[in-house]
């Protein structure tokens, strides 16, 4: 314990000022520590023990519960904002599902009448250039047919010419014309 020069003079005798004040440490104790003063330190526990659950049970408790209540009621908003925002999205993602799908049939569809259009479309060129193709075959064996027709009368004269030259070389004589042509008419058959 601190004790000031002037009150350790005013307590303590004139005389033998060692002795008395070894004597006054000796019998006084820390109070904490002496028996003493244990009910008037029992007593005043148990009034600030009592004072301080008093406010804690008024004062703080509420306050925190209330704290605790505004976030548990925060929480709930936000998780029951969240599954809405959730089966938005999942209706979200649905739809475009569904639009994809319809688009990829639409395209198919789409892909398929080209491919036909095409198809017929080349089938009637095809076509016409196969008529036409036959158109000018026949042009062509009309006038391959009137070529030969003509090439055979031809041939026949010219038969019947080189016939009648080898005759008169061969015989000397001038070969006769009817003769001639009905020989070459029968080699002909």
């Amino acid at each position: 314990m601190f004790v000031t020069p002037a009150f350790a003079q005013e307590q303590a005798p004139a005389t033998n000022e060692t002795h008395s004040l070894e004597h006054a440490e000796s019998e006084a104790k820390f109070p904490p520590f002496d028996p003493s003063f244990y009910p008037s330190q029992i007593l005043w526990l148990a009034i600030t023990f009592g004072l301080f659950y008093i406010f804690l049970k008024r004062v703080v408790l509420p306050r925190v519960g209330g704290i605790l209540e505004v976030r548990r009621d925060r929480i709930a908003q936000d998780l029951d904002q969240a599954a809405l925002m959730k089966s938005e999205a999942d209706a979200a993602v649905a739809a475009y599902e569904q639009e994809l799908a319809e688009a990829k049939a639409k395209a198919n569809v789409i892909g398929q009448q080209a491919r036909d259009g095409a198809k017929a479309d080349a089938d009637a060129e095809r076509k016409k250039v196969e008529a036409g193709l036959e158109q000018k075959l026949a042009e062509a064996e009309g006038r391959i047919a009137a070529i030969k027709t003509a090439a055979m009368k031809e041939v026949g004269t010219i038969a019947e010419d080189t016939t009648a030259a080898i005759v008169q070389e061969l015989v000397g004589g001038k070969a006769d014309k009817a003769a001639v042509a009905a020989a070459v008419k029968a080699a002909q058959e």
